[in-house]
């Protein structure tokens, strides 16, 4: 039975069906010092998601805090790792445990200095690209079958370097934008989870295309 629509389209809480169990993990640092750095863009994604249905975060052991949100019937387990962000892979691969998720149903939210400031890239698989992240979660779970969100955060100017620019705060600018992109990200999960990675690719990509 798929819990009926608010008027704000979320879920009233409902029975889940077993086997529709979701873990978003957000990268990122722990601790107030980098809440809005650049590397923490998957602790702000997944903040995003817990602020739209109403969730707060709760330390869950294993490494992480965690918050419980329920899209079209299916339950989702946002989670922020509070390991640093190259130490990510065990208490992300814990969660699966606890959870019983397999890694085919987890999507992984970093940053990615691949591409430019905002764009956004789903893919099932794939190397780290040079982002100690995800390198860390494949090592724990010895698999890459898992999903990856990357947001894109540019590269730094020239004369600066790349450690010092992603655990700098978004600029100025970048902030003001901040809001409409993350609720882009937020929304491509949601189709993930409920339609697919391909629905969740076409969404944002095509929204990356619009505004670009």
């Amino acid at each position: 039975m798929t819990a009926a629509p608010t008027p704000t389209g979320r879920t009233r809480p409902g029975p889940v069906p077993p086997g529709s169990t979701w873990v978003v993990a957000g990268l990122g640092n722990p601790g107030p010092w980098f809440r809005r750095t650049r590397h923490n863009a998957g602790f702000l994604v997944v903040d995003r998601l817990a602020r739209r249905h109403d969730a707060r975060f709760r330390l869950r052991g294993l490494g992480a805090t965690v918050a419980e949100i329920e899209v079209d019937g299916r339950r989702v387990v946002l989670a922020k790792p509070q390991w640093f962000i190259n130490l990510s892979g065990r208490p992300v691969a814990g969660l699966l445990r606890r959870y019983g998720v397999p890694a085919d149903r987890l999507l992984v939210v970093q940053d990615d200095l691949d591409f430019p400031f905002g764009a956004g890239r789903l893919k099932r698989g794939g190397g780290p690209g040079g982002h100690n992240g995800p390198r860390s979660v494949t090592k724990a779970l010895g698999t890459r079958d898992y999903v990856r969100l990357r947001f894109g955060i540019g590269r730094p100017p020239k004369g600066q370097t790349i450690g010092n620019f992603v655990l700098q705060e978004f600029s100025a600018a970048e902030q003001a934008e901040l809001p409409v992109l993350l609720d882009r990200c937020a929304t491509a999960v949601e189709t993930l989870v409920v339609r697919g990675l391909n629905r969740a690719q076409d969404t944002l990509h095509t929204a990356d295309v619009q505004t670009g």
